[in-house]
């Protein structure tokens, strides 16, 4: 039996459910029950009536998963699969500043530990981290772990924004050159940036937009060439959904290699296994609930 066939027959037996993330491996995102951007496979995992829900994406993600059904399974097929971004804020650290700005909300980017989303007063995704921003009462906002993506928000908003200062190192490697070299060669192309990106590669998009806004506006733009600047697993989906178009990544060193670490083994082996199980402390995962429940509320960006 090909992989592929066994991965059906095992969901069948578990009553499980599989998430991919948009920067997945081809063959991952096409064995998915459902792919999508942070925002989605948050209301996915809610809606879902599956008991247990393998995530194929990084850490923090399977973490979200748990935290908002507490009642289901939720597998991680490879616990190596993390966020540096989210390693680089710590609940101890966010304390701290915190006391630095005690009139600040705290809007914290999905990309981040359950211990640290418990802190916050709502988690926000970049598709749509201007419209939580702009819902809350507070005019001062201390945003937290993406800088770039604080910077952004702060073009977008007349509220003083507070930028953490993280950043995705995947997202940190594309250049303005990398953009503008693809664009000598595709001068008919409009340029598609995720809000993660440096500033000064926001600053030539045509487009500032969340992974499933690209999905989106790809589809319905005229234009028949793009340049993606965003993690290369993107364009599995963007080239799968548009056979007629053309995309062009701004370089092609934007792989994160987390990301990339899911395969169809480890499924497979999560799913016979039932491993690994992500658990949340409830103390944690009750606060931190009411973050991504707020998130929610507020819904998507677009």
């Amino acid at each position: 039996m090909d992989e592929v066939k066994r991965i059906q027959q095992l969901k069948k037996e578990k009553n499980a459910i599989i998430l991919a993330h948009n920067y997945q491996r081809g063959d991952v995102q096409d064995v998915a029950d459902f792919v999508g951007d942070s925002f989605g496979l948050s209301q996915k995992a809610v809606s879902s009536s599956a008991s247990t829900i393998v995530f194929c994406g990084v850490d923090f993600m399977a973490e979200s998963a748990a935290i908002l059904n507490p009642d289901k399974t939720v597998l991680l097929p490879e616990t190596n699969a993390q966020c540096p971004m989210a390693a680089m804020i710590t609940p101890d650290s966010l304390k701290l500043e915190k006391e630095k700005y005690p009139k600040a909300a705290v809007v914290c980017y999905v990309n981040t530990p359950a211990s640290v989303k418990a802190l916050s007063d709502i988690c926000c995704t970049s598709a749509n981290a201007v419209k939580v921003v702009n819902a809350l009462p507070e005019d001062e906002i201390l945003f937290v772990p993406d800088r770039n993506l604080a910077l952004f928000v702060a073009s977008q908003t007349n509220k003083k924004i507070i930028p953490w200062n993280g950043y995705c190192p995947t997202h940190h490697l594309i250049l303005p050159g990398d953009v503008l070299l693809e664009l000598e060669d595709h001068p008919e192309a409009e340029i598609l940036v995720h809000p993660e990106c440096r500033p000064d590669v926001v600053e030539i998009a045509d487009q500032v937009l969340s992974t499933a806004g690209m999905l989106k506006y790809a589809k319905q733009s005229d234009s028949r060439e793009f340049i993606i600047a965003t993690e290369l697993g993107l364009l599995h989906r963007l080239r799968k959904e548009n056979p007629g178009k053309t995309f062009i990544p701004a370089t092609s060193y934007v792989v994160c290699p987390n990301m990339k670490m899911n395969t169809l083994g480890s499924i497979i082996r999560a799913l016979e296994n039932n491993e690994h199980i992500i658990t949340i402390p409830e103390d944690i995962r009750i606060k931190a609930k009411r973050a991504l429940d707020r998130m929610l509320e507020v819904g998507r960006g677009e």
